[in-house]
């Protein structure tokens, strides 16, 4: 179907996933972006993209960032995606060097620390005190924010309810990343990094996507789609 003028006023914001046919995460984030406003664009190694046509880039959660990708070995039971893993690399660096807007999710934040020089812990299943390794969609674990920074203007508090279906996590921290929330674990869940031209990119350790009935996480795309079509009116402009 060819796309309207009305629809394409719209910002056009890709979000990278994997491969499969269906894709709840996928679903989940189209169907917030359409609510807030944007046009989603599905991305994946079966499903190519024009990249110069984004406003913004979303990278999604799912299988585990390969190892050898932050100098670690591989585990001999975990599922990786290589192919996905240098798909969602190159979106990274190009998203940073023509200033698109851009969030990650789960290991799409894992994956933006790493790309950005950072590392990661493999597994903190072991070194988990106060917080439980069940993962859940539903919020029942708590995330504690920093102020002041962007994720705090954008959630209005210093304490929101996050969900986790993680065991990688972020260890160090990538050069001019600030960790903006973090859980009882004192584990980061939260990063952020302003650019010189302003450009603010955004990582979160949770699925916000599957917390659409919470007002807080729902900013986090208002937030989005806000810096989307402000580079869209930009490049207009030009």
């Amino acid at each position: 179907m060819a796309t309207t003028r009305s629809n394409r006023a719209k910002p056009l914001i890709g979000v990278t996933g994997n491969a499969d046919r269906t894709s709840p995460s996928w679903l989940a984030l189209a169907t917030i972006l359409y609510w807030c406003g944007a046009i989603p664009k599905r991305i994946s190694v079966r499903h190519p993209v024009n990249i110069n046509r984004l406003d913004a880039l979303i990278i999604s959660g799912g299988d585990d960032i390969h190892p050898t990708l932050y100098g670690q070995q591989a585990m001999p039971t975990a599922t990786y995606d290589r192919p996905r893993d240098d798909l969602e690399c190159h979106y990274i660096r190009y998203a940073i060097e023509q200033q698109l807007p851009l969030l990650g999710i789960c290991r799409g934040y894992q994956l933006l620390n790493v790309v950005c020089g950072g590392n990661l812990y493999d597994d903190i299943r072991t070194l988990r005190q106060y917080t439980s390794n069940w993962g859940t969609i539903l919020p029942r674990k708590n995330a504690y924010v920093v102020k002041p920074s962007t994720m705090n203007q954008i959630m209005g508090s210093e304490h929101i309810r996050i969900n986790s279906l993680h065991h990688q996590a972020v260890c160090q921290l990538a050069p001019g990343f600030k960790a903006t929330a973090r859980d009882k674990d004192d584990f980061i869940q939260a990063i952020e990094r302003e650019q010189h031209s302003g450009q603010t990119i955004i990582g979160v350790q949770w699925h916000p996507e599957y917390l659409l009935y919470q007002y807080r996480q729902r900013q986090l795309f208002h937030w989005l789609v806000t810096q989307a079509k402000h580079r869209q009116q930009l490049k207009a402009s030009n």
